[in-house]
Protein backbone atom coordinates (compact mmCIF):
# COMPACT_ATOMS: atom_id res chain seq x y z
CA UNK A 1 0.00 0.00 0.00
CA UNK A 2 2.78 2.50 0.96
CA UNK A 3 4.43 1.77 -2.67
CA UNK A 4 0.93 2.78 -4.45
CA UNK A 5 1.00 6.11 -2.49
CA UNK A 6 4.57 6.73 -3.19
CA UNK A 7 3.50 6.30 -7.14
CA UNK A 8 0.97 8.43 -7.03
CA UNK A 9 2.77 11.49 -4.72
CA UNK A 10 5.54 10.86 -7.50
CA UNK A 11 3.51 10.96 -10.16
CA UNK A 12 1.61 14.83 -9.13
CA UNK A 13 4.77 16.19 -8.56
CA UNK A 14 6.51 15.15 -11.83
CA UNK A 15 3.18 16.95 -13.28
CA UNK A 16 3.80 20.55 -11.05
CA UNK A 17 7.19 20.20 -11.92
CA UNK A 18 6.40 19.80 -15.80
CA UNK A 19 3.84 22.05 -15.36
CA UNK A 20 6.14 24.95 -14.07
CA UNK A 21 8.92 24.54 -16.32
CA UNK A 22 6.08 24.70 -19.03
CA UNK A 23 5.08 27.88 -17.57
CA UNK A 24 8.10 29.58 -17.13
CA UNK A 25 9.25 28.79 -20.92
CA UNK A 26 6.06 30.62 -21.78
CA UNK A 27 7.13 33.59 -20.47
CA UNK A 28 10.63 33.60 -20.82
CA UNK A 29 10.41 32.55 -25.00
CA UNK A 30 9.03 35.00 -26.96
CA UNK A 31 5.75 33.80 -29.03
CA UNK A 32 6.61 35.60 -32.23
CA UNK A 33 8.79 37.24 -33.50
CA UNK A 34 8.39 40.64 -35.02
CA UNK A 35 9.87 41.18 -38.96
CA UNK A 36 11.89 44.38 -39.53
CA UNK A 37 10.08 46.33 -42.26
CA UNK A 38 11.74 47.85 -45.11
CA UNK A 39 10.29 51.04 -47.05
CA UNK A 40 12.08 51.28 -49.90
CA UNK A 41 11.66 54.40 -51.79
CA UNK A 42 10.78 53.82 -55.13
CA UNK A 43 13.93 54.74 -57.82
CA UNK A 44 12.40 55.48 -61.62
CA UNK A 45 8.80 55.99 -63.08
CA UNK A 46 8.02 52.44 -62.88
CA UNK A 47 8.50 51.62 -59.11
CA UNK A 48 6.85 54.87 -58.66
CA UNK A 49 3.14 54.00 -60.42
CA UNK A 50 3.34 50.51 -58.68
CA UNK A 51 3.47 51.86 -55.48
CA UNK A 52 0.73 54.06 -55.85
CA UNK A 53 -1.30 51.42 -57.34
CA UNK A 54 -0.73 49.44 -54.61
CA UNK A 55 -1.42 52.56 -52.14
CA UNK A 56 -4.63 52.68 -53.01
Amino acid sequence: MNEHKLKIILAILVGIFFAFVFIILAFVLPAKEEEAVLIKKPTNLLEEVSQSLREK
